[in-house]
């Protein structure tokens, strides 16, 4: 094997190796030090130390923990509850409205926690059942949730996104202001796609019956439960795009805000702050292991050649730079049905984003694209997370396969939505060209 190729036998060794079941951050630190002690020694191991420690001790990372705890907060205190039930009374007498309502609610969890775990969850927890209860098609029902509860990957305060900003050094702030254009403009599409199917036929889902809606008195007092939140997001979002704060910070106010709504809600619990910290600590240690492991990956794949080799098959392809994009976006997507978006990251932003560039597209641009795909990852057979975070919340008559079945038609509209978004670029990059 000459060394050109080591870093595809490393691509190799790490499926193989996922395939026995070891964990992704094990299996890639594994994987490292193996190639690195193989190839240069010890003195090659010890690289991989000095180039983990260096990441780990990024400032911006800091807000993955602080956005993880904001969104047990909230999820904690029932804010999800509070406005799932505001949209549900005012979208309920239209057919597919529960429908949309928790595709709206799931933009809006995005815009409040950025955490898809609490959003998938939460919204199988409280809007399924409704919509199971009033004779929804059972796989607009789940794909429904699915794809709102996803939202909060792409919507702006995204952990992911603070994650691809500190790898790739593009703007935190430009991703969060096109994750906001990109993630409405999803929602939108899958809005049009549930309210059609509906009009369509009538028994797809039908309108709540007229005995079961709200009062328009009803409607306004509910809508208490969306006011502070929308608070909390302004306050989030506005400092990091008017440049007040970095996201870090915003990060912080975005706690100190969450536990200000549950102060006033009355709900917040000593206990419910202590969960919330323990939890915390479990879900950023995994991702730190992933990174960890991820970072150890991409030193020894670079030092090997993996780049240039990249490089050179990229060049290769014909269709000249679309032709690349294509491809891209199909490897992004095969590795999003096995691996962790985390870890996605890791290993792919660090070798496609300088080779976007250098075919000259924005890396702005690209960024927002990515995680677009990421997106679709979360929700793509066999191993998206979102699907097993949805089993945990459904009842025991739903079975995995159905869950399967329902993430297609959403699928199918993320990926119109990349297609579009390389036609019209200026829907993802359009805000942030012009706030930041």
């Amino acid at each position: 094997m000459t060394i050109s190729y080591v870093p595809l036998a490393m691509f190799g060794v790490l499926f193989a190796v996922l395939a026995l079941g070891i964990p992704i951050a094990f299996s890639l630190c594994f994987i490292s030090i193996i190639f690195a002690w193989s190839l240069w020694g010890f003195g090659g191991v010890s690289l991989l130390t000095t180039a983990v420690w260096g990441t780990m001790n990024n400032f911006a990372l800091i807000a993955v923990v602080l956005f993880v705890y904001m969104a047990l907060i909230l999820q904690k205190t029932r804010v999800v509850e509070d406005i799932y039930d505001a949209c549900y009374k005012w979208f309920g007498g239209v057919r597919g409205g529960l429908a949309v309502t928790t595709i709206v609610v799931g933009a809006i969890l995005g815009a409040v926690s950025g955490v898809v775990a609490a959003g998938v969850i939460g919204l199988g927890l409280i809007g399924l059942p409704q919509m199971l209860k009033y004779g929804y098609n059972k796989k607009v029902s789940l794909g429904s949730v699915l794809a709102g509860g996803t939202l909060g990957q792409l919507i702006p305060p995204s952990t992911t996104m603070v994650v691809y900003g500190a790898i790739t050094g593009v703007s935190v702030g430009g991703l969060f202001a096109g994750g906001i254009t990109c993630g409405l403009f999803l929602a939108f599409l899958y809005c049009v796609y549930i309210l059609t199917r509906s009009f369509l036929d009538k028994g797809f889902c039908p309108a709540l019956p007229e005995e079961d809606r709200a009062t328009f008195i009803e409607k306004i007092k509910s809508s208490k439960g969306i006011i502070l939140p929308t608070i909390l997001i302004f306050l989030v979002l506005g400092s990091i795009l008017s440049g007040a704060a970095t996201p870090t910070e915003a990060a912080g106010v975005g706690v100190a805000g969450a536990l200000m709504l549950g102060v006033m809600s009355r709900r917040l619990t000593w206990k419910m702050v202590a969960e919330s910290a323990w939890e915390t600590l479990e879900i950023t240690a995994m991702v730190g292991w992933i990174v960890a492991g991820a970072l150890a990956f991409g030193s020894v794949f670079s030092g090997t050649g993996g780049n240039q080799l990249v490089m050179t098959i990229a060049t290769s392809l014909p269709g000249g730079r679309w032709g690349v994009f294509i491809a891209a976006n199909i490897f992004v997507f095969f590795l999003g049905m096995f691996l962790e978006p985390t870890a996605m990251i890791m290993l792919a932003a660090p070798i496609l984003s300088p080779l976007m560039t250098k075919m000259g597209f924005d890396p702005l641009w690209w960024g927002l694209v990515f995680m677009m795909l990421l997106q679709m990852a979360y929700i793509s057979p066999p191993f998206g997370f979102s699907l097993f975070y949805l089993k945990g919340a459904t009842p025991k008559d739903i079975d995995i396969s159905d869950i399967y079945a329902a993430s297609v038609p959403f699928m199918g509209l993320q990926i119109l939505a990349v297609i579009l978004l390389a036609f019209f670029p200026e829907i993802a990059v359009g805000l942030s060209k012009l706030l930041i």
